[in-house]
């Protein structure tokens, strides 16, 4: 279904580079888009891959489709932004204590308490539209018990315009952004698993 997107690139690819290659296998079957929407979904709650890169696949493969895979990929975030947010809330001594730990956010945890506090759910705008790890968000949103109506509307919004922004780019550009693409693949790619680290490290270090 979608174009291929595989590198060779690194040569001994840690954890986050091999479920990278496993995402992007899913682009060349026909449960691509269903497993689009999975991936959306679990990446919003608990796994660390997001799903953009499966998106750009099949963008790749199917520009016209383009807008079909970014609504799916907001659906599925969203949902899973909702059992994030209910692992926070019902599940945050538990499951969100480890997930949290995961991520290296845990000792942040009142400085999130903090980010809530002076922003209220607003702060999960950022995280929906940056590589910062969206999961970490939503389950401190339930821990918080943020208004949930709220939450949603933040969590759509955020997510369908970084989700909608990269249909964009293939809808409009097919054709000219698989040359780019093809050109600059071992490049794109590293810069893509440069964020996704760089978002962890973010949450780790600096929030």
């Amino acid at each position: 279904m979608g174009r291929s997107l595989e590198s060779t690139t690194f040569k001994q690819p840690g954890i986050i580079r091999r479920l990278y290659d496993w995402v992007l296998g899913w682009a060349d079957t026909p449960y691509g888009p269903a497993a689009l929407l999975f991936l959306a979904f679990a990446e919003a709650s608990f796994f660390p891959v997001p799903p953009d890169i499966l998106l750009m696949a099949l963008a790749l493969g199917e520009p016209l489709k383009s807008f079909w895979y970014a609504f799916l990929s907001t659906v599925g975030s969203v949902t899973g932004g909702l059992l994030g947010y209910y692992i926070g809330y019902s599940f945050m001594n538990t499951i969100g204590v480890r997930i949290l730990t995961f991520y290296g956010a845990m000792e942040k945890f009142e400085y999130l308490r903090h980010l809530y506090n002076e922003y209220n759910v607003w702060f999960l705008a950022v995280a929906g539209f940056t590589p910062i790890p969206y999961k970490v968000f939503t389950i401190a949103s339930g821990a918080f018990h943020s208004p949930i109506l709220l939450f949603i509307v933040v969590s759509a919004a955020s997510r369908a315009a970084r989700f909608y922004l990269v249909a964009l780019f293939f809808y409009f550009f097919g054709e000219r952004a698989r040359d780019f693409i093809d050109r600059y693949f071992n490049l794109l790619t590293i810069l893509f698993v440069v964020l996704l680290i760089g978002g962890f490290l973010v949450v780790k270090y600096l929030i």
